[in-house]
């Protein structure tokens, strides 16, 4: 469990380094200001995640299938806040209109907040 741990926070922190710089750099004369601060918000959520993963997969506190659902609750989320920021963000860069899809970003934020909230409990249940 913790090699898929591992490997997914890598892949999430890897990938936030990549679309951070191409933010930075790729999308600075194409986006207003406003947009990149959205889409760097992006960014920082999914390294943030990427931190957080790695420190589940170091815990030795937790069982395999409570790592195996904050795993999938976090990959979810990630994907659903970070990757419909990223939308929304450049949306002015195509004919798609993601603000159709701004609806799943919160839903996204909710299973990132789940996912910490998982471990809170868990704590507390061994700290009782």
């Amino acid at each position: 469990m913790n090699n898929k741990i591992v490997s997914t926070a890598a892949f999430f922190g890897m990938t936030s380094i990549v679309l951070g710089a191409f933010g930075a750099h790729g999308l600075k004369q194409v986006l207003t200001i406003d947009q990149l601060t959205t889409f760097e918000t992006g960014v920082k959520y999914q390294m943030y995640h990427a931190l957080f993963l790695l420190f589940l997969s170091l815990n030795t506190h937790l069982s395999d299938k409570v790592k195996k659902t904050i795993l999938i609750v976090t990959i979810i989320g990630v994907i659903l806040f970070s990757g419909s920021i990223y939308l929304l963000a450049t949306d002015s860069l195509n004919a798609f209109n993601f603000k159709v899809i701004g609806f799943v970003t919160p839903i996204g934020g909710l299973f990132l907040i789940v996912a910490w909230c998982i471990v809170l409990v868990k704590f507390l249940q061994k700290r009782l």
